[in-house]
């Protein structure tokens, strides 16, 4: 087994871990710990929500999550000889549960506390618990259903520079102007409430905390990208920005949808994840590898061989008005159809909503170009389903 450089114990919060690691994006928080070029190692994670969520079937503790708490990751990892303008080169060679937390969750989040990618169809909080057997789940909230995980780093990414946080944060203070009082926000500001900063404590900690970046979208450093098929075997690029990188990983999926769309999104869980990394000089300008990483999806995923697929055009299901290539409105209104066929099969809204959050749906832009109408598809594997529910599928 690789070293464990980042040990992590599931009954305490992530500020009194024996390495403290960190909840927000900022290039002043200190690295945890150092590695060479070449070296493999392990990291542990907590799920991402710091341990609020129990193994119950009471969702109120999804209602009433502190989103400001999210994502405690684990890192930052210095890589000796990275400098900006590098490029780091991590893979991804095995990534699993903790033995002593071998189950996960997902959820619904509450309209006034996050939302969904539907809010307006699910407004209030819901839960399902998912129990791991070897490379299958189950769940007592979502019966019927079984299938193996891609089990993956819903988050993995590298400090920005102080320029790149400067320029996160005033082009998401511009998008929250629009609109400051809309529910869910249109972005998450700086905020120093629950911030966990590594090893930072005193006028550095307070100064880190009312300027580092929250953790819930990807940037150009990658971060919640929540990138299903970046499981075990994978390889990603990621531009340098800061002396060592400080690489990061957490938020690890036991399983994920295209799209995580109930934005608890994954079959959330504590995990380990083993890593190798390896530096590119002067890779950024060499390989034009500038705003984005670039990654190369690994081997290992489940196979599966017959779909249901459900269509979505870029019309809004409420007003019927009609929009121009709109890409998202076209993915919600496929993820509405999948639901309703699904709800004839004997699952609730909610349900069928996780459900698509949590098992390996395929999530496609089908046609991007026949205007006005965008064209997106949600793929759902019929092997997933139990056989008294494959019996009611259309033949």
């Amino acid at each position: 087994m690789p070293e464990v450089i980042f040990p992590i114990d599931v009954t305490k919060q992530m500020e009194e871990q024996e390495i403290p690691g960190h909840n927000r994006w900022h290039p002043d928080i200190p690295a945890a710990v150092s590695v060479k070029p070449g070296e493999v190692f392990r990291m542990e994670c907590k799920e991402w929500t710091d341990g609020q969520i129990a193994n119950d079937d009471d969702p109120s503790d999804i209602r009433d999550a502190y989103l400001e708490r999210v994502h405690v990751l684990s890192g930052p990892v210095h890589v000796e000889g990275a400098e900006p303008g590098d490029l780091l080169v991590v893979d991804i060679l095995d990534v699993g549960p903790l033995p002593e937390a071998e189950w996960g969750f997902n959820g619904i989040f509450a309209k006034e506390n996050g939302g969904s990618f539907l809010v307006d169809h699910y407004p209030q909080a819901a839960k399902s618990i998912w129990d791991f057997h070897g490379i299958y789940t189950t769940s007592r909230h979502v019966p019927g259903v079984k299938f193996a995980g891609i089990i993956h780093p819903g988050i993995i990414g590298v400090a920005p520079s102080h320029d790149m946080l400067a320029k996160w944060n005033e082009r998401e203070a511009k998008l929250r102007a629009q609109d400051p009082q809309r529910v869910p926000t249109l972005a998450n500001p700086p905020t120093p409430d629950y911030a966990v900063l590594g090893s930072l404590r005193g006028a550095q900690f307070e100064r880190v905390a009312k300027e580092g970046a929250r953790t819930v979208p990807p940037r150009e450093n990658g971060g919640n990208c929540d990138i299903k098929n970046l499981s075990k075997g994978s390889r990603v690029y990621f531009p340098v920005f800061v002396d060592g990188a400080k690489l990061s990983v957490g938020d690890l999926h036991f399983s994920q949808g295209d799209g995580e769309i109930t934005f608890c999104g994954g079959i959330e869980m504590s995990g380990w994840i083993d890593l190798h990394v390896e530096v590119i000089k002067g890779g950024m300008e060499k390989y034009h590898i500038v705003d984005n990483p670039v990654f190369k999806p690994g081997p290992v995923e489940p196979q599966f061989s017959e779909y249901l697929v459900f269509e979505g055009i870029s019309v809004d299901e409420f007003t019927g008005e009609q929009y121009y290539i709109d890409s998202t409105t076209a993915y919600r209104r496929a993820c509405l159809n999948a639901i309703e066929f699904l709800k004839t099969l004997g699952f609730t809204g909610e349900q069928a909503y996780m459900l698509l959050s949590c098992a390996p749906i395929e999530g496609r832009i089908a046609g991007i170009v026949d205007v006005p109408n965008a064209c997106c598809t949600v793929s759902i594997p019929t092997a997933i389903f139990s056989e008294e529910i494959r019996a009611k599928l259309p033949r």
